[in-house]
């Protein structure tokens, strides 16, 4: 009779990433829920959200875009590195560059709300616009676009955590786990690619 292994596949648990993908399934119900509820205001307040679109600062949204792009390319190659011997040392780096854009992301976009606080496009009692439907569509700009922001600073969190620890070279911090932080990273990112069109080019593609 042969021994049985010491540790079966089945004992070794899910793989980080399989994980990740159940946690961003949830997630992508979350938003998904938030724009069919986007989507069913619009068919019912076209004018008024094309109007209130035209007051988001387009300039500042199309700067954040890019800046989560180049986020995501940033740590990619982090993921990338991790799984080479020769270049593991880049991990690190790269992963604390990721969290640097994070948080110009986060400083950008709170300049921005300090901006439209300043014009009174903050939805209530002195909302400034007066198009119907204009100010639903800034309680579902500041919704969505503040749930990212929660998002993407516990993005930031997990990858400066991952950054210090394969900077001290600590043992959980596998590849495994560094690609499953990618793929939230990747995720926060790709919302933000639905929300620009969206929030920031209504009138342009109405």
């Amino acid at each position: 009779m042969s021994a049985v292994p010491a540790t079966l596949p089945a004992e070794r648990g899910a793989p980080p990433a399989l994980g990740m993908w159940i946690f961003m399934a949830s997630e992508l119900l979350f938003f998904g829920g938030l724009l069919a509820a986007y989507g069913y205001a619009r068919l019912h307040a076209g004018p008024g959200f094309a109007s209130a679109s035209r007051h988001t600062h387009v300039l500042l949204g199309t700067l954040n875009t890019g800046v989560l792009l180049t986020s995501s390319a940033l740590i990619a190659s982090a993921v990338a590195c991790v799984h080479h011997d020769g270049h593991r040392r880049w991990t690190a780096r790269l992963l604390w560059a990721t969290a640097a854009l994070g948080g110009v992301f986060l400083a950008v976009k709170g300049l921005e709300y300090g901006m439209e606080w300043q014009e009174g496009l903050f939805p209530g009692a002195g909302f400034t616009l007066h198009e119907p439907g204009a100010q639903l569509f800034f309680m579902l700009y500041f919704t969505m676009t503040g749930l990212h922001a929660v998002h993407m600073l516990c993005g930031i969190a997990a990858v400066l955590l991952f950054a210090r620890a394969c900077a001290a070279r600590r043992g959980w911090a596998t590849p495994e786990r560094v690609e499953a932080v990618a793929l939230y990273w990747h995720f926060v990112d790709l919302v933000w690619i639905f929300l620009y069109p969206l929030l920031y080019l209504v009138e342009r593609h109405a």
